[in-house]
């Protein structure tokens, strides 16, 4: 007769297969629970790499009186923006940054704030400023300033022999003995002075020029005898 076998005593606990991974033999893998957002944003952090050192108190102080100046120049209070340019620069000399934009500003307010020359009213102030653009070379503003003169005294002579010499400096021949002729034959002293004037130098080869002053004049002088023959630089 077979002998029965003893029931054998099965193993407390789990009762299913055991995962391969926990067979006999093999290392237990690592706890891999999640840490919780809470635990995750007590974790510290790197700080954030500052891109630029922090402002000075004062570059706020200095931006507000430059804000200030910008302003009066909206004004047109071109005074006051150069005080207030002005200060930024002595007294914030440490922000070199704003230095250039203050520099700029106060270089065009320098230049409006400047008075500018009024322009001649008088027919003597006309004269005179023409006389000082012929002898400088401005040919143009001269002419610009006598025929205002003879716009307004047709017979003056004096307006029209500097013109003639004005013309005559710029190459235009025909205009300046022209105007030469009137000149002359409003006061004859003007001849002789055409003669040595060395302003009338370009006509010298041209006939109509030496005609001029050959040829007598046509009707009495009707000069002022308050007047007198205008005198170029060059011709002192």
């Amino acid at each position: 007769m077979a002998k029965q076998r003893p029931p054998q005593s099965k193993p407390k606990g789990r009762t299913g297969p055991m995962p391969k991974s926990q067979s006999a033999g093999a290392p237990p893998q690592a706890d891999r629970t999640q840490i919780p957002s809470s635990a995750q944003s007590q974790a510290p952090s790197q700080p954030p790499a500052s891109s630029s050192p922090p402002r000075r108190s004062t570059y706020f102080e200095a931006v507000a009186v430059y804000e200030r100046g910008l302003a009066a120049i909206q004004r047109h209070d071109y005074h006051d923006a150069i005080d207030q340019l002005e200060s930024v620069l002595r007294l914030y000399p440490e922000e070199k940054e704003l230095h250039e934009r203050v520099r700029l500003y106060l270089n065009i307010c320098q230049r409006a704030a400047k008075p500018r020359e009024t322009a001649p009213q008088t027919i003597e102030e006309r004269l005179f400023a023409s006389t000082l653009a012929i002898n400088g070379g401005k040919y143009d503003e001269a002419i610009s300033h006598l025929r205002l003169v003879r716009d307004e005294d047709p017979d003056n002579d004096h307006a029209l022999y500097m013109l003639a010499v004005a013309h005559a400096q710029r190459g235009e021949h025909a205009e300046a003995i022209a105007h030469l002729e009137r000149a002359i034959a409003l006061n004859p002293e003007n001849r002789a002075l055409a003669r040595r004037d060395p302003d009338l130098e370009p006509l010298r080869e041209d006939d109509a020029f030496r005609i001029a002053l050959d040829t007598p004049p046509a009707a009495p002088s009707r000069l002022d005898p308050r007047r007198r023959p205008f005198r170029s630089k060059s011709a002192r």
